[in-house]
């Protein structure tokens, strides 16, 4: 199974009354689990609004609440032993062509979002790995696309309306709110529910990719920047054997009149000459188009095609953060587990994302590679995995994806956010009584 084979369809997580739980006349939940099956919700509690107004009721009447995206979230961060929210029938979309902005509600996806908007002329600057995550869960945890000039998906956020403690709704924007805006917006989940969310278009571009075979590691030492500076986007992926990344996946954005070539070497890795899967011997089917094929922008940032339904699969993610300029040492000092992490490993992807001035960003103030492990589903053997990459990367910093697995104790992860003391401000603030938190923002934000 690969890193998507495992998403179920992009129908309804549930539905039921706001403030009841659910009834014979109301559509039935679906399994209470994430979509990797490792997470089970500890309540059946699940609201689901169709409106803001009803947003606001179900914040009002419930003591304490966590917002419930698309459920892609790999540790507890969406749980909750009481109530959750869920903003999947709030779906509107709104295009500004004049600010070259688009307000989307707080349940809609990225698949749906992509072809709207190219439909006018537009586009983002990057995209998610799964199209069917929701735009507000995204950027609540600072999920991101790659590219050493591209932000994660969080910096194209110009606006926000969140439903605050109190059930008021709370509007924000770049413009008006300056650095307090960027407490907010990868909030965590822990400001309130976020309705709405308004995104920086820019016109609409084609990309074209093209994969490479067996890239050495060696390559790395003298020509890390050149490599990963070689496309608008580009992904190493490697099963840690052999020094070496098995694909380079590289995405090129072409302008009018650019020329589509492609070299046959890059570096010493040979340019494919079939569509390829990131795991060797996977179907390609599932894949966005490859051989230097042009097409629109959002056809081609993902791997994955946009329509397209993969069977359901079980596996674990985990991803850390680190220092571009020390990437290179980070990747050396991984590999010295390699024997240990590859019989538990599908892939592993490596791939670069600029800084941001979001305070809690995994790449805030400090432009990052990060090493992302597909897993297979074998919790008992990666849980013992885990403090090792940890304690190997321990000399850079490493940042872990707040929305994946991880082992790092709650001291050492506050250490690596500079405005934590700020963002817990904000919390103080926005919700005194703690309605939004849970057990893992407790442990991981204020336990010693």
């Amino acid at each position: 199974m690969n890193k998507r084979e495992f998403l179920k369809t992009s129908g309804a997580v549930v539905a039921g009354s706001m403030l009841s739980r659910f009834s014979s006349s109301q559509q039935q939940p679906a399994p209470r689990e994430n979509w990797a099956g490792n997470i089970t919700y500890s309540t059946d509690r699940v609201h689901m609004p169709a409106s803001q107004d009803e947003v606001r009721a179900v914040v009002k009447g419930c003591s304490k609440l966590r917002p419930l995206g698309t459920r892609h979230s790999f540790n507890t961060i969406a749980d909750s032993t009481q109530n959750q929210i869920s903003l999947l029938r709030l779906d509107e979309i709104t295009v500004d062509d004049k600010a070259k902005t688009v307000t989307v509600g707080g349940g809609v996806k990225y698949g749906q979002l992509a072809p709207l908007i190219e439909a006018r002329g537009f586009a983002l600057h990057n995209l998610a790995s799964l199209p069917h995550i929701s735009v507000a869960g995204a950027v609540a945890t600072a999920t991101h696309g790659s590219g050493v000039h591209n932000g994660n998906l969080a910096t194209a956020v110009s606006g926000l309306e969140v439903v605050t403690a109190d059930g008021a709704a709370m509007e924000l924007s770049r413009k008006k709110n300056d650095d307090r805006f960027n407490g907010v917006v990868v909030g965590l989940g822990a400001l309130g529910v976020v309705t709405r969310v308004t995104l920086n278009l820019q016109p609409t571009y084609q990309v074209a990719q093209t994969v490479y075979r067996n890239l050495s590691f060696n390559q790395l030492e003298h020509h890390f920047d050149d490599i990963f500076a070689a496309g608008y986007s580009v992904s190493l992926f490697t099963e840690w054997q052999s020094h070496r990344a098995t694909q380079v996946w590289i995405k090129r954005r072409l302008a009018a009149g650019d020329k589509n070539e492609w070299p046959a070497e890059f570096f010493g890795a040979q340019r494919a000459t079939e569509k390829l899967h990131p795991i060797d011997g996977h179907s390609a089917e599932s894949c966005t188009e490859q051989l230097g094929i042009p097409g629109p922008w959002f056809e081609r940032l993902p791997h994955f095609k946009m329509n397209f339904t993969p069977s359901s699969g079980r596996e674990l993610q985990t991803e850390y953060f680190v220092p571009r300029e020390r990437g290179y040492e980070a990747i050396l000092a991984v590999e010295k587990l390699r024997d240990r992490i590859t019989p538990h490993l599908f892939v592993t992807e490596l791939r670069t994302i600029a800084a941001d001035e979001l305070w809690m960003s995994m790449a805030y103030q400090r432009p990052s590679l990060a090493l992302h492990f597909t897993w297979k589903p074998e919790w008992p053997e990666v849980s013992k995995i885990l403090p090792l990459i940890e304690a190997q990367l321990e000399p850079f910093g490493p940042r872990p994806h707040w929305g994946k697995l991880f082992t790092v104790s709650p001291a050492r992860l506050q250490a690596q956010y500079a405005r934590l003391g700020d963002f817990k401000a904000l919390l103080e603030r926005h919700d005194p009584n703690g309605k939004f938190r849970n057990e893992f923002l407790d442990t991981n934000l204020y336990a010693s």
